[in-house]
């Protein structure tokens, strides 16, 4: 059994800015002793991502992906994104390619709404929980869990909807968030995911 919580990993995340399955494993190894894993993320030079993240990722590619159900067939569904960088040397390489190419797959498939979780408006959250709190009154649930019962809901929301927190259609034990911190690792340098759009022949927009 794991002698670390999340809260764990997600607070030597913040401290030394490593990524989270780094993280993880240092936490692992040390049998949750932050300060170790601390030790054990600079040994390894994976505790400089954070400086990494703060520098300003004005590079970087726009790729578009066309999705042909069938070869015979024109595509019906296309997808744009936009993916940044810090050099134009990284930008121009096939490993960051093949990443904006994962990723438009990625939201072909999983149609995505928002990037982060800041982007979600806070009015569809107060909607979304007004609906879950009455869907838990509505069926019994004692008023006391019915605050956990939102919280756990919209986790599952976030997880559905909010890019950055869905499992990865190519490795179902990673999120985008962890794809993107493995790149940041592998590349040198700050990566993120710019705006995307996603485009369905016949879709409404807002649809």
């Amino acid at each position: 059994m794991a002698s670390f919580t999340a809260r764990d990993v997600k607070a030597l995340r913040d401290a030394t800015g490593a990524g989270m399955m780094d993280c993880k494993k240092a936490l692992s190894e040390t049998d949750g002793d932050i300060d170790a894993a601390k030790r054990i993320l600079r040994e390894r030079g994976l505790a400089d991502v954070a400086r990494r993240t703060g520098r300003q990722a004005s590079e970087g590619i726009m790729y578009s992906y066309m999705h042909k159900p069938d070869p015979n067939y024109p595509p019906k569904l296309g997808v744009l994104i936009e993916l940044n960088c810090e050099t134009d040397f990284v930008a121009k390489t096939e490993e960051f390619e093949r990443l904006a190419k994962s990723l438009a797959m990625h939201i072909s498939f999983a149609d995505p709404s928002w990037t982060t979780r800041d982007e979600v408006p806070q009015d569809v959250i107060v909607e979304e929980s007004a609906i879950y709190a009455k869907q838990a009154k509505d069926s019994g649930k004692p008023e006391q869990v019915i605050d956990k019962i939102v919280a756990g809901k919209l986790e599952a929301f976030y997880k559905a909807n909010v890019l950055q927190d869905q499992e990865w259609i190519q490795d179902k034990n990673k999120t985008i968030a962890v794809l993107i911190d493995e790149a940041r690792s592998s590349m040198g340098e700050n990566v993120s995911i710019g705006r995307f759009c996603r485009i369905r022949v016949g879709e409404e927009r807002g649809a």
